[in-house]
């Protein structure tokens, strides 16, 4: 499977628990997209970081796009790449944070650890 494969393969993933299995329906609300609008800015500047320098590289057969034909450099926008990373990772995020506020609210819901549970423990008092 390919990086975009599996990317869109997580989206949708993600995207039918909240709306089908769990019903969240947390797309569906204005503050999600804000924010997924803020995650995104942090998450492309860590990107920007991680893959401009080189630290994380991606084969050009794997994503949408392909390198940069000078020295493997790739591009900061453009060629399937935004912020030096591939578009994936915006999917891989997108998933990420829809299917971790989908469970953590369906959890709430169903009133699981009502009482927090931090602190000393209970016998010392």
């Amino acid at each position: 499977m390919t990086y975009t494969q599996l990317a869109i393969g997580a989206c949708c993933i993600a995207l039918i628990l909240d709306l089908l299995v769990l019903r969240t329906r947390l797309v569906r609300r204005k503050i999600f997209w804000t924010s997924c609008a803020i995650i995104f800015f942090f998450q492309l500047l860590t990107n920007a970081a991680f893959t401009g320098q080189g630290i994380v590289r991606y084969s050009g057969s794997a994503i949408v796009g392909s390198s940069s034909p000078i020295a493997g450099t790739p591009r900061f926008i453009g060629d399937g790449r935004v912020f030096f990373a591939p578009v994936e990772d915006l999917g891989f995020g997108f998933a990420l944070v829809l299917l971790t506020l989908s469970l953590w609210v369906w959890l709430g819901k169903r009133g699981v650890q009502q009482r927090p549970t931090s602190g000393p423990p209970r016998w010392r008092r």
